[in-house]
């Protein structure tokens, strides 16, 4: 049986040489009779109770929206009911959901085996106990079996928790400082990793207001897919504490937003081995979407540590966990653990019954009905259909996946990098073109309303992500839909700098 949910690894190079191009252009986006008078004219009449709603909601919630994935332009919409590969909201709307929760339902949202066996053990003993229940053991025994490099597993409540368990971990065990991460990847937003977010080589400069610059002040980005810079820094770091750990996201920063050569990972797995760092996969969003055996499996990598998040409660809340070789993941023992030092992680509904039993469930009904591979089936198909669409309006836009993480680039908002060694370079460029930026960010969320007003519902207008549930015949409705608005879309003079 075919394991994983990547057909095909397109040329990280092909990508960005597309994605360079588009954002060389103008930006190409719905022409503003079509914004204001279609997708304008949707929001207001047909999700009027949306907007009543998330109205009142910023009286009392910031923004009016508690979580970063909730789509904003022109207004948030309220969803009552997930089912498969639909969202319906609260005026009676169905969207196709390219969403997903933000990716951890790989079976669909709400997936109905998983979800009666999780009603009958609330049933019977709630959602939390505060005690150890048996679906924690049956679900870490379930990620090592398809994850042996995972050879211990301590749950927690979030990826932003397990990412700061990591580093806390991984200065432990080496005695070293330093963290390396790539520019531009997310890896929460714990203090020391709100750095370089989204644009490589804005280091504090664009996403880390409030945060103390000694708090970040032993957080290095270097740039993505660059084996020469991360050994560069590796190299400087002996000079400056060390390198306690190397963090990536496997597909490429921003869950593959910026793409990576095939062997990035194994090059860059044996540079931290090399000066004693620990290397951290990050597969809040790859483990149990590209595959049973996550991205290392398919990749064929063992990192030292590995972060969960998302499907690894089945898309039931507390999602997070970190795991690895026993002799690091041990020292986070926390029962009656060891005589060495540990680093302490805690977190009260973490491992509760309701999120462990939930995973377990998600990861058994995913083997058996071999969901990551019909997920990336989907992704392939969306894909080519896009590509498609693409060549027929003749847009510069870009469309490739990695399985079921489906991108479209139409304006290349996150495209650009200012990666540097040195702070200068890095903040001149970032600041200089921050206003271009943030025009290509508004015209990405534009196309976004515009593909909600179409029934599509995607993360911020710019990636999908399918499912089991993306059956040939959503795959085809979205694309008639994709081909509407791609048909109202025109060139602008906005976007790319003065001469």
């Amino acid at each position: 049986m075919k394991q994983y949910a990547i057909s095909k690894w397109e040329s990280a190079q092909e990508i960005n040489a597309q994605l360079k191009n588009l954002t060389s252009q103008p930006i190409y986006k719905v022409s503003k009779e079509y914004y204001e008078g279609t997708v304008l004219k949707y929001f207001n009449e047909k999700c009027a109770k949306s907007k009543e709603i998330t109205t009142e909601a910023k009286d009392y919630i910031p923004g009016g929206v508690q979580h970063n994935l909730a789509f904003n332009k022109p207004f948030p919409l309220c969803i009552t009911k997930a089912e498969g590969a639909y969202l319906y909201d609260i005026d009676g709307n169905e969207y196709i959901d390219f969403l997903q929760a933000g990716g951890p339902t790989v079976l669909g949202s709400n997936y109905p085996a998983v979800r009666e066996k999780v009603i009958e053990l609330i049933n019977e003993c709630g959602p939390v106990t505060g005690l150890f229940h048996e679906a924690e053991l049956l679900l870490a025994k379930e990620i090592n079996k398809h994850m042996p490099a995972v050879e211990m597993f301590r749950m927690l409540g979030s990826g932003t928790e397990s990412v700061m368990a990591s580093t806390r971990l991984a200065r432990l065990v080496t005695g070293k400082a330093r963290i390396i991460k790539m520019g531009g990847a997310y890896h929460g937003w714990s203090d020391q990793m709100v750095y370089g977010l989204k644009i490589p080589g804005t280091r504090r400069f664009l996403e880390s207001h409030g945060i103390h610059r000694r708090l970040m002040s032993l957080t290095d980005e270097v740039r993505p897919n660059d084996l020469k810079m991360l050994e560069m820094m590796l190299k400087r770091n002996t000079l400056r504490g060390g390198t306690a750990a190397v963090i990536v996201e496997p597909v490429g920063p921003e869950s593959g937003t910026r793409p990576i050569d095939f062997d990035y990972n194994k090059e860059a797995l044996k540079l931290a081995h090399k000066y004693g760092a620990l290397f951290i996969f990050d597969e809040v969003v790859t483990g149990f979407r590209v595959g049973l055996g996550g991205a290392q499996g398919y990749f064929g990598v063992e990192p030292d540590v590995t972060i969960f998040g998302k499907v690894i409660a089945g898309g039931y809340p507390a999602a997070g966990g970190i795991g690895g070789k026993k002799e690091y993941i041990s020292r986070l023992a926390a029962g009656v653990g060891t005589l060495k030092a540990k680093a302490y992680v805690g977190g009260t509904l973490a491992a509760n019954p309701l999120s462990s039993y939930a995973g377990y469930l998600t990861i058994k009904e995913i083997e058996k009905t071999n969901a990551c591979v019909k997920a990336g089936e989907a992704g392939d198909k969306l894909t080519a259909g896009l590509k498609a669409l693409i060549k027929k309006h003749n847009l510069p836009y870009v469309a490739y996946n990695q399985g079921s993480i489906v991108h479209l680039e139409c304006s290349g908002a996150m495209s650009y990098d200012f990666s540097s060694m040195f702070l200068p370079k890095s903040l001149i460029g970032a600041l200089s073109n921050k206003k271009i930026m943030t025009i290509r960010k508004e015209a990405m969320e534009e196309m976004g309303a515009a593909y909600m007003a179409n029934g599509i519902v995607t993360l911020a207008g710019s990636r999908l992500y399918t499912s089991m549930a993306t059956t040939d015949e959503v795959v085809e409705e979205a694309l008639r839909r994709f081909d509407r608005v791609f048909a109202e879309v025109v060139k602008t003079d906005e976007g790319v700098p003065a001469k």
